[in-house]
């Protein structure tokens, strides 16, 4: 997906671990590692296959961990997700969005087993303890966890990248893709 030398990637939080959201009649927050018995065993063989798709559409999968065309991680802070976008309508239109800055975010699709209520100065929240994780959904509108993301990125996979290697070596690195562009060009 994306243009020639564009992004190819969607990448973000799926879901930001205690932050408080009001989701209709009741307010909720997701408790840290949560998902954890999912992604543990998520993309194997006979494990969890979750899904990515756009607004919680199953006829528009952008991804699955079965697939290896979504990869999930889970921190005490976030669940993060990487999706290889599609060459698909709902994989173009994705991509387009995202690189525009117009999508709203993402969203997950969830079955709860374990949960507590607790309370704090605005009353009664309800804190997710343990869930399985269905899917993760871009969403063009508005996500019910407001702090969730989605962006457009280029270049390697998470997974890819040698340990410690999160930043870009050159101080140039605008540059540094110019000129790997133009190397292309040349040949």
């Amino acid at each position: 997906a994306g243009a020639a030398g564009g992004p190819r990637r969607l990448v973000g939080r799926a879901a930001v671990y205690n932050a408080v959201t009001d989701i209709g009649p009741f307010r909720e927050r997701i408790a840290p590692l949560a998902f954890s018995g999912t992604l543990s065993g998520s993309g194997g063989e006979g494990g969890a296959d979750v899904l990515a798709l756009l607004d919680h559409n199953a006829e528009k999968v952008l991804g699955r961990t079965k697939a290896g065309t979504l990869r999930l991680s889970d921190s005490a802070t976030a669940l993060e997700f990487e999706i290889d976008a599609p060459d698909t309508t709902a994989g173009r239109d994705a991509m387009a969005l995202a690189m525009r800055g117009d999508l709203g975010g993402a969203s997950i699709g969830f079955i709860v087993e374990e949960e507590r209520v607790e309370k704090d100065p605005a009353g009664e929240v309800r804190v997710i303890v343990r869930a399985e994780l269905l899917e993760i959904s871009v969403v063009s509108a508005w996500p019910a966890y407001a702090e969730t993301s989605v962006e457009a990125r280029r270049g390697p996979r998470l997974g890819d990248r040698p340990r410690g290697e999160g930043r870009p070596a050159s101080p140039t690195p605008r540059l540094d893709a110019m000129k790997r562009y133009l190397d292309t060009v040349r040949e």
